[in-house]
């Protein structure tokens, strides 16, 4: 299997750069909640310049504060989905980045299934007449399989990202976030391929689908009719 090379340091030199205020704007959509913290560290905003944008969107009625259990943080209300929208299409085609979106969604969507399957089995394993018994991990090969499945994905995410970045700046990251979970999981720690509350494997894959899909004005149930 061969690694796909690091790219040049002028790569992304062109690429288009989101202002801060979008940034801090749609991180809060593909993240559902999320915090002050949580936003800077996937926009690479600095802090001080996150909490003052929040606050603004939230004046604006784009965001509100929720808290449920031990999770505190913010979300997009539906005239902030509408505002973040209604910048995501300028940006593309101002951008001139709609071609490019388009078809790295449309590659995108069998490694999605892909995805969808191994984090299945990394939950389930069928054992007997039951195809929904939990997978209690005691099988080492079936997770070596499941892993192995998820390194193929990590390098075609790699490819993936690699070109998008080049167009969309924003769109950089989602390969090291995945390949660093996937990492974890291989070390032991089984919650990094799909746990909630954490930047797993399957959160961050699921960030990106999300962000394929509200860049290109698609929603889910429409994709879903679709295939």
């Amino acid at each position: 299997m061969s690694s796909w090379p690091p790219p040049p340091p002028h790569a992304r030199s062109s690429a288009w750069l989101s202002p801060p205020d979008l940034l801090v704007l749609h991180a809060v959509r593909v993240t559902g909640v999320a915090n002050d913290a949580a936003v800077g560290r996937r926009t690479g905003v600095d802090l001080h310049t996150v909490c003052e944008l929040l606050r603004d969107h939230e004046a604006y009625g784009w965001v509100t504060l929720v808290e449920f259990a031990d999770i505190q943080g913010w979300t997009l209300t539906e005239r902030g989905r509408v505002e973040d929208s209604r910048r995501l299409a300028e940006e593309l085609d101002e951008a001139g980045a709609r071609a490019a979106v388009a078809g790295t969604h449309q590659g995108f969507t069998p490694l999605n299934a892909r995805l969808v399957r191994a984090c299945t089995d990394w939950q389930l394993r069928p054992a007997g007449n039951d195809r929904l018994a939990v997978n209690d991990h005691g099988d080492a090969q079936w997770d070596v399989c499941v892993l192995d499945e998820l390194s193929a994905l990590a390098l075609d995410l790699r490819r993936m990202v690699y070109g998008l970045a080049t167009t969309l700046a924003r769109f950089g990251g989602y390969d090291e976030r995945f390949s660093s979970a996937l990492a974890r999981a291989r070390a032991g720690h089984k919650q990094w391929v799909a746990g909630v509350g954490l930047d797993s494997c399957h959160a961050v894959w699921m960030e990106l689908h999300e962000d394929l899909l509200s860049t290109l004005g698609i929603a889910r149930d429409a994709e879903s009719q679709r295939k």
